[in-house]
């Protein structure tokens, strides 16, 4: 497979990952604020933390109100991560693969882009944005469910799976280390109803929680941080992602999972390692931001690594001279 055939699937399914992401803690804000009393006004700056762009913010748009946020992480085409921005690089990058993608999966790519578009054209209004954001979502699981249905489970598919986990891992995190960081406005608020209002809150924005109240029942944060970062059944915990990802990553090798034949595949291995050791209790004694820093450092590693063995050019084999020549 042509690198750049393989880059352009691997960023395609990120950025659908990434736009159902963002769509999908947006709408979960907008219902908590009905939940939250009038002087919880600032829990619209961690949406911006969470996606990490708050200097970009900042400079363009000022003080965190629910309108600007909405407006940038949804609809402003200059800023790289917001929806409208995700569903038109998905797009591009899947129009210079649909030789090698199913039919199926470009309409579906394609529709998302326009009913995106349209909607930015259209204008909005707070009210009208729920239904918005469950279409974002369910274009995003019919996207996956198609690619499952109708790809070849080869390489290409294998280089869609890395993306797709890696990305999820990276955003679970992100809602955690919010949470756990920045949310609160205050120590006193914790245990109180509020928190628990928060927590419930993140496991939504994860769609963890329904599956996390049929595993642990009552809310509590040392469980939903165990469920969300070290479960290895729900699907979109962090330790769950990693196993799927390095699995792909040796799919494409054809190293046996348990070995590394490149940097991408030793670092992964070692995060997954490290999760697959590692309790709840010895994170949250040495600081859940902390670990959850490192590992988003990590995270950033393995993408620099699949970058550097799969997509980045390299020079001819021989000398100066002969590839002059």
């Amino acid at each position: 497979m042509l690198s750049r055939v393989a880059e352009s699937i691997y960023w395609m399914s990120r950025y659908i990952e990434r736009a159902e992401n963002v769509a999908r803690f947006v709408d979960v804000n907008l219902h908590l604020m009905l939940d939250l009393p009038a002087g919880f006004d600032d829990q619209w700056h961690p949406l911006v933390s969470t996606t990490g762009d708050q200097e970009v913010f900042a400079e363009r748009y000022g003080p965190p109100t629910r309108k600007n946020v909405v407006e940038f992480l949804t609809f402003d085409r200059s800023n790289l991560n917001s929806i409208i921005s995700c569903a038109r690089a998905a797009r591009e990058n899947a129009r210079s693969v649909r030789e090698i993608i199913s039919s199926e999966m470009w309409e579906q790519v394609n529709k998302l882009y326009l009913s995106v578009n349209q909607e930015a054209a259209d204008g909005w209004t707070i009210e009208e944005l729920h239904d918005f954001f469950t279409h974002v979502k369910m274009a995003s699981h019919l996207f996956a469910g198609i690619a499952d249905a109708t790809m070849s489970h080869g390489e290409a598919w294998n280089f869609f799976n890395l993306g797709r986990m890696l990305e999820r891992a990276d955003k679970t995190s992100r809602i955690l280390d919010v949470k756990y960081f920045i949310l609160l406005p205050t120590v006193a608020d914790v245990g109180t109803p509020y928190d628990d209002i928060q927590w419930a809150a993140v496991l939504r924005s994860a769609s963890a929680f329904e599956m996390y109240r049929k595993t642990h029942g009552r809310i509590a944060p040392d469980q939903v941080v165990d469920f969300l970062l070290l479960d290895y059944q729900f699907p979109r915990a962090i330790r769950f992602c990693i196993v799927k990802a390095d699995e792909a990553l040796h799919a494409i090798s054809g190293a046996p999972v348990g070995t590394f034949s490149n940097p991408a595949e030793q670092r992964l291995g070692h995060l997954r390692s490290d999760l697959a050791y590692t309790q709840v209790r010895e994170v949250l004694s040495k600081g859940l931001h902390e670990f959850l820093d490192r590992l988003q450092t990590k995270l950033n590693r393995v993408g620099d690594g699949i970058h550097e063995n799969f997509f980045a050019p390299r020079p001819l084999a021989g000398t100066a001279a002969q590839r002059q020549q």
